[in-house]
């Protein structure tokens, strides 16, 4: 069973879960630029995050034989703070860097204009340069939030067809099932796989995913494949499990044309630093 895991925060997990999630068929995942927990103070805080999406965090990834991509943007969290809002001048030069397969993740958090505002130059941007956008919805009022990100991206010109919409649940997914986008289901440990299957049945496999998110917070990146293993004992084909842990992320990702799905030999060290501890790549 191959998976592409369309939204793992891995910068938050350990190297023997990048070896668990290698066990399991994890061969490819994107990390979304996140709100860590504590709060960022400035644009230079956000920068050395990006950084280390770029660099530090694809070499860890190649030790387990994982493909790591990412997806850079300003969050909706952090777009209220007016020193970290200063990243945007800078956000198209990184934008332009291998790896980088989407704008993400951006949306809405309190829903203020200062939010308003920063959606809409990513999602211009995103348009401008070809890149799928990952769309968060606010913790609290789901639904009003998904719908203004989809009046905002409509206003952009952007097609629907670029939106991967995370976070879906029975409350977003008849909106996000009729928008167009793609469909990112998060698993969590406390989620009901029930639920998902049924959701899964009823909005189909076409644009569907299924992420772990697996952040700081409790969350499991393993998941991933229990979700395939239980849509198997659901009664859905292996094709359609594929459809959903594995090709349909390549041909939403695919469209950015940076997707690097082959692993060379990995790199000893990244700015001199190296995870190995005298051991070998496993």
């Amino acid at each position: 069973m191959r998976i592409f895991d369309p939204h793992l925060h891995a910068s938050a997990r350990t190297t023997d879960d990048y070896e668990a999630l290698h066990a399991v068929g994890v061969r490819a995942l994107v990390e979304p630029a996140s709100w860590l927990g504590q709060p960022r103070t400035s644009a230079a805080s956000i920068a050395d995050h990006f950084g280390a999406l770029l660099g530090w965090e694809p070499f860890r990834a190649s030790q387990y034989g994982i493909a790591h991509h990412c997806a850079l943007g300003l969050n909706p969290r952090e777009a209220n703070h007016p020193g970290c809002a200063e990243i945007l001048a800078e956000l198209p030069g990184y934008l332009g860097q291998e790896r980088v397969v989407a704008v993400g993740e951006v949306g809405y958090d309190a829903m203020t204009p200062a939010e308003d505002a920063a959606l809409a130059e990513q999602v211009a941007l995103a348009r401008e340069l070809g890149l799928p956008v990952l769309v968060h919805p606010p913790h609290r009022d789901r639904l009003t939030g998904l719908r203004r990100a989809l009046d905002v991206a409509a206003e952009s010109g952007i097609a629907p067809e670029w939106l991967v919409l995370h976070h879906v649940d029975e409350v977003t997914a008849p909106l996000a099932a009729s928008s167009g986008g793609w469909l990112c289901y998060t698993v969590y440990p406390d989620a009901k796989t029930d639920r998902l299957i049924a959701m899964l049945r009823e909005y189909g496999t076409e644009r569907a995913m299924i992420g772990s998110a697996a952040d700081w917070g409790r969350s499991d990146p393993l998941l991933t494949r229990a979700t395939g293993e239980a849509m198997l004992a659901a009664g859905f084909g292996p094709a359609e499990v594929e459809q959903v842990l594995w090709h349909n992320p390549v041909a939403c990702y695919g469209r950015s044309g940076r997707l690097r799905l082959e692993l060379g030999e990995p790199g000893d060290f990244h700015a001199g630093n190296s995870i190995r501890r005298g051991s070998a790549p496993r």
